[in-house]
């Protein structure tokens, strides 16, 4: 398959709707088409994963305000989402924000008494869904305490991807491939998987840059169509940019080392 069916499939009014975890993926993994496709078909980006929470946080989630510039994850996610508003609304794409709370700061279902979770306040690791980065939240696995949450956005995704009454056509899903082993790219993944529509799968920048595709899934899923995207790459900094409270620490200096835009499916609707 070459990038003419992709095209195609855009120039025929097939709208998009691309599946962002956290504010900012979509731009970052997909700028650069949903630029070009915008000027034939709606595109709408719908994030997931659009909150934070109260403290107390986790080392991580310390490490990640330090990084961002704050020291409230609720006034990071207000700064996140006026960037996200702000960039694609520059761009002319429709946005949605769902509301999920980021797994970084994503908490178990509380049990036993207030007394019971006394210990949590001086260790929060005990009482989070993912306790750290690395050794959790970036393993490549989903937590159990995350299958109530998959259920959820299953339905979301289903809701989204629902064919209209009228002419019994949909619209194409663009979901993440999870390069790199992230959770929350990784629900999103399944929910998508799950939706039993047509999905074209995108690399998530910046992790594509070390990181390879699961095997696994894409055999499972049987990918065998490939796209590498360019047009409009150079054009790709600005928005990117854009999403200041985390380019600063991605991008140090303001240089975004852009790379071809990597899509993987089985199926274009025609």
């Amino acid at each position: 398959m070459t990038a003419d069916l992709l095209t195609t499939a855009v120039v025929k009014g097939v709208p998009l709707v691309v599946l962002s975890p956290h504010l900012d993926d979509a731009v970052l993994s997909c700028g650069a088409l949903m630029a070009h496709a915008r000027q034939h078909v709606p595109v709408t980006v719908v994030t997931l994963f659009t909150t934070g929470a109260p403290p107390p946080y986790t080392l991580s989630a310390r490490r990640f305000l330090h990084l961002s510039g704050m020291r409230d994850a609720e006034e990071l996610y207000a700064a996140r989402r006026a960037e996200d508003r702000e960039v694609l609304t520059a761009m002319g794409i429709t946005w949605r924000h769902v509301g999920l709370t980021e797994g970084l700061f994503r908490r178990k279902t509380p049990r036993g008494s207030r007394a019971d979770r006394g210990p949590s306040r001086l260790l929060p690791e005990r009482d989070h869904v993912y306790p750290a980065y690395r050794r959790y939240l970036a393993a490549g696995r989903i937590s159990p305490h995350d299958s109530d949450l998959l259920r959820t956005l299953t339905r979301t995704v289903g809701s989204l991807a629902a064919p209209d009454p009228s002419d019994g056509a949909g619209p194409l899903l663009l979901a993440p491939l999870a390069i790199g082993g992230h959770a929350d790219h990784l629900l999103v993944r399944t929910a998508a998987e799950t939706s039993r529509r047509p999905v074209v799968y995108y690399g998530d920048f910046p992790y594509s840059r070390h990181e390879t595709v699961d095997a696994d899934f894409v055999r499972r899923n049987g990918l065998d169509g490939e796209v590498t995207w360019t047009t409009g790459l150079g054009a790709k900094s600005a928005p990117i940019l854009g999403y200041r409270t985390q380019s600063r620490a991605m991008f140090p200096g303001g240089h975004v080392p852009l790379a071809p835009e990597l899509y993987l499916f089985n199926e274009i609707p025609s």
